[in-house]
């Protein structure tokens, strides 16, 4: 393709992006999908400028001032370029800059006096959500890949990929993880497809670990989603036992049988109703911002409301109480999210426990060290963990173990 082609293409998805919709790695795999005689040197061209725009959408956004277009977008991210030949017109191009955009764009490119909030790449409102505004920049780096080893160890895998031209280094604190700072593509990863490794944050692995589970354990992992948890767990369990999967998406649930398949778990079942009262592990991956999770995820700060975080805080409220009642006494109700919003965490936790006497909060420093065998608690506080880019260097994701007394 040639220069000004991919600049279409970019300028084609961001129109769908800037719709707040849906998430972008979905947007980007739709339009490849449908494109597949786009080369993999154009994709990654396509989609690495797609991502930096949207790292870059709050200063874009100020600079432009009311005029953002996705055309726009793309002309600010290329301004170091020739634009009259990026955007010359021709086929497959996009067409030229009227007059009125190429003053736009002039005037942007003088832009100076940027916003705190824009300088941290964080839309106002949410901005003035953290106090630590270290978090901010951390949460709008790129992540690394980490994934998890499946019924293999961490030494058999690394010496498997590095044969593959692939080198992963172990993670600090998940014993089943490994970490590669490249971007590579798995799909074509034979360790990947033999099952033999998961793609899964080490915050993630860390929590499923947490969670403590045994094979005579009645376990549901109640929002359960894709299954990422379930089969981590299923795996911990070397196949013993069962873990029962729910989630109100169907869609998503769909998802766990051909997972399953490929990772050889087979101690997972999926069920569409949850009746039973005595479950010794109540897990509760609860719906939420995902802020913790902007790293991987930027544009997903964009498609948030305050009005959609006070409907998840009112949905994960409803679930805490499903799953209190669903929780059998000396077992655990297991709360967790991929935020880093007091809201979603610490005030559901306080606000709950005030309404449930019968629960009460593990002591997670002791359940961290005894769960993982390290001596580092890298957390304040002994009630929940709360796991972050800046002390665990992962994802956003808090925790939090209740047993229930009575």
């Amino acid at each position: 393709m040639k220069d000004a082609s991919r600049v279409q293409a970019i300028i084609e998805i961001l129109d769908e992006v800037l719709k707040n919709q849906l998430p972008c790695d979905i947007i980007l795999d739709k339009y490849f999908k449908q494109r597949r005689y786009i080369g993999s040197k154009d994709r990654r061209f396509i989609s690495d400028n797609v991502w930096k725009i949207i790292r870059n959408r709050v200063k874009y956004t100020e600079m432009l001032g009311k005029n953002v277009t996705s055309r726009l977008l793309c002309a600010i991210n290329f301004i170091e370029l020739d634009l009259e030949i990026l955007f010359n017109g021709a086929e497959y191009a996009p067409k030229m800059l009227s007059k009125e955009e190429k003053e736009i764009i002039k005037k942007a490119s003088l832009f100076e006096n940027f916003s705190e909030y824009a300088m941290y790449e964080c839309p106002k409102w949410l901005f003035d959500k953290f106090e630590n505004k270290n978090l901010i920049m951390q949460l709008n780096s790129s992540a690394p890949l980490d994934v998890r080893v499946n019924f293999t160890s961490r030494e058999k895998a690394i010496d498997r990929l590095k044969k593959e031209g692939l080198f992963f280094s172990k993670t600090p604190f998940s014993h089943l993880g490994l970490r590669c700072c490249d971007r590579i593509n798995l799909n074509n990863c034979m360790t990947y497809q033999d099952g033999e490794i998961e793609v899964m944050d080490e915050g993630s692995q860390l929590l499923s670990l947490l969670c403590q589970v045994k094979a005579h354990h009645k376990i549901i992992d109640y929002c359960a989603g894709a299954g990422g948890k379930s089969l981590a767990i299923g795996a911990e369990l070397n196949n013993q036992g069962i873990i029962y999967a729910h989630d109100i998406s169907v869609e998503r649930l769909s998802k766990i049988k051909k997972r399953a398949e490929r990772l050889d778990i087979l101690n997972i079942k999926v069920i569409n109703e949850v009746s039973d009262n005595d479950y010794s592990r109540f897990i509760i991956d609860a719906p939420c911002s995902g802020s913790g999770t902007w790293r991987r995820s930027p544009d997903a700060k964009f498609r948030l409301t305050p009005e959609k975080i006070n409907k998840i805080c009112e949905t994960q409220k409803e679930i805490l109480e499903f799953g209190a009642s669903h929780t059998k006494v000396g077992g655990r109700l297991i709360y967790m999210t991929c935020s880093v919003f007091e809201e979603e965490n610490e005030k559901q936790i306080e606000d709950f426990l005030k309404n449930h006497d019968e629960f009460t909060t593990l002591n997670h420093e002791e359940l961290w060290k005894d769960t993982l065998d390290i001596n580092i608690y890298p957390f304040e506080s002994k009630k929940y963990l709360q796991l972050s880019p800046l002390n665990t260097k992962t994802d956003g994701f808090f925790f939090c173990a209740m047993k229930k007394i009575k």
